[in-house]
């Protein structure tokens, strides 16, 4: 599936334009920060490139 979103995108650039946009936006209303202890918010953002990474691998 993500393979398939990504696709969409003709290319790297546009791709990136895309998730900066939608990162501002999830954090913008993502309440996870104010449920969570600090160090386990900092564990699931520190995921979150890894994540990236093998999306795009």
């Amino acid at each position: 599936m993500p393979e398939r979103t990504m696709a969409k995108f003709g290319d790297m650039k546009t791709l990136q334009k895309s998730a900066a946009a939608h990162a501002s936006i999830h954090n913008h209303f993502n309440k996870d920060r104010h449920f969570n202890r600090r160090d386990i918010f900092k564990q699931n953002r520190a995921a979150a490139p890894a994540q990236w990474c093998e999306l795009l691998a």
